[in-house]
């Protein structure tokens, strides 16, 4: 006699908060960049407004089945990782004398 295998059936309303947080940002025009820990979160942020994208950053927590072991220790360490989020500003900003 064989075990059974099961495979897991995501159902279409179960979605989890983080899941929907992406669904809505995607939608609304945002592009996911980067998951990733200071320093480098800020640079990558300012770096973005500088060149006149909209910088979006959300708390990084665990998802899916992927491997996220060392982000995971970084987090339980006191890191803060965001996932970054850009997409291009509707409004040029002039705030550099140059323009």
């Amino acid at each position: 006699m064989s075990a059974k295998k099961t495979i897991p059936i995501k159902l279409a309303g179960a979605t989890s908060r983080e899941e929907d947080v992406e669904d809505r940002l995607l939608r609304e025009g945002w592009k996911r960049l980067t998951t990733i820990g200071e320093p480098r979160l800020s640079e990558i942020a300012e770096a973005y407004r500088g060149m006149g994208f909209e910088v979006h950053v959300e708390s990084y927590k665990t998802e899916g089945d992927g491997c996220t072991s060392c982000l995971d220790a970084d987090q339980e360490m006191g890191k803060v990782i965001g996932t970054v989020y850009t997409r291009r500003a509707a409004v040029v900003q002039k705030d550099d004398e140059l323009f």
